[in-house]
């Protein structure tokens, strides 16, 4: 029997859901997923070998849970739709990082079939479409059988890397009765988590941010505390000044926190990671210049850095004074300027599994 419209989702031998849970939490339906084990002794837990994290990305997306979050339009559906055409195919992401290719599910609940096809032509310039991309336009939301049906589709791939919801918003459903805001998107996620917990893939939640920045970013992503909380990782891709098109901040559990400048090309639609710290591409000029001189070099007063920078010197006096200020430089007893320790801007990115 063909199913519903609202349920009818590609591919087309994916059968329909199971029915949902009576009651809410994270639990997952299909019924292909065993149980994973919980709980050991200390001993059993030491001597016990685990395989390191599967990565969709190296250094940026393993498995798990991943909130990539960003303002409207700032380009999050061209990073995803493109990382999900290199994970597929294998090649290198973002310009930048050899990936292993593998099978993705991408559901771009936005779209349209004419739009994805008008963005993949523009993102694969040429080059054949991979047929280890599954696309879908429509999935029921996560609590109404989202999930099975995602299992089922991840039953059919064993060796999938990737599954993309853009956007969660359209997979997540009505909050439960009885819960705070915080539980609510807590389950919410937790729900997304099951699934890529048990197959061990990477499971990315495209995401909105507030209007408001915030210092910290994570307190930027839309929504409560609970989101990021539930995520093994939260990815935020920002509009960023100075050279780069966009800044690419990182927290995780298994991803080191770090930042990543980003360059957009509209011709193409692909983000390339630009090399070296984001300070050097998100600055002014001056203050990328001065910062690159300091990284590499001893303690030096304004002299000197303009000596080696071939900057004007009252312009390097006045831009370290404010770059003392903003804490982006440190000095010496002597007066001299040197760059303050800092976590490193670019992780090493273990080698794909």
């Amino acid at each position: 029997m063909t199913p519903p419209p609202h349920l009818h989702i590609v591919p087309d031998d994916v059968p329909p859901p199971e029915p949902p849970d009576p009651e809410p939490g994270p639990a997952v339906t299909a019924p292909s997923i065993g149980r994973l084990r919980t709980s050991w002794t200390a001993a059993e837990l030491i001597a016990t070998d685990f395989p390191e994290p599967r990565w969709a990305v190296p250094g940026i997306l393993a498995e798990g849970v991943t909130l990539l979050a960003g303002p409207p339009k700032v380009g999050k559906s061209w990073l995803s739709l493109a990382l999900a055409l290199q994970i597929a195919a294998g090649g290198r992401a973002l310009s930048a990082i050899d990936v292993t290719a593998g099978p993705v599910l991408y559901l771009a609940l936005e779209d349209t079939p004419r739009r994805l096809k008008t963005r993949m032509t523009k993102l694969l310039a040429g080059a054949p479409a991979p047929a280890a991309l599954t696309l879908a336009t429509t999935c029921p939301t996560l609590p109404a059988g989202g999930d099975a049906a995602i299992a089922s589709w991840l039953d059919r791939h064993p060796s999938a890397r990737m599954v993309v919801l853009d956007v969660f918003a359209k997979m997540r459903g009505a909050a439960p009765h009885g819960l705070s805001a915080y539980d609510a998107d807590y389950a919410a996620v937790g729900r997304a988590k099951a699934v890529a917990d048990r197959y061990g893939v990477a499971l990315v939640l495209v995401h909105h941010v507030r209007k408001a920045a915030a210092e910290d970013f994570l307190a930027e992503v839309s929504g409560t505390n609970g989101l990021a909380g539930a995520a093994d990782a939260t990815l935020v891709l920002k509009r960023a000044r100075g050279q780069a098109d966009g800044l690419l901040q990182i927290t995780g559990r298994d991803v080191d926190e770090a930042e990543h400048a980003l360059a957009f090309d509209p011709g193409t639609g692909h983000w390339r990671l630009l090399d070296g710290p984001a300070a050097d591409h998100t600055l002014h000029p001056t203050r990328a210049a001065i910062l690159r001189h300091l990284r590499t070099a001893e303690p030096s007063g304004p002299t000197a850095i303009a000596d080696a920078t071939a900057l004007d010197l009252q312009t390097v006096k006045k831009t370290c004074q404010r770059m003392a200020h903003d804490g982006q430089l440190t000095t010496d007893p002597h007066g001299r300027y040197t760059t303050p320790p800092t976590v490193p801007a670019v992780p090493a990115v273990p080698e794909p599994l």
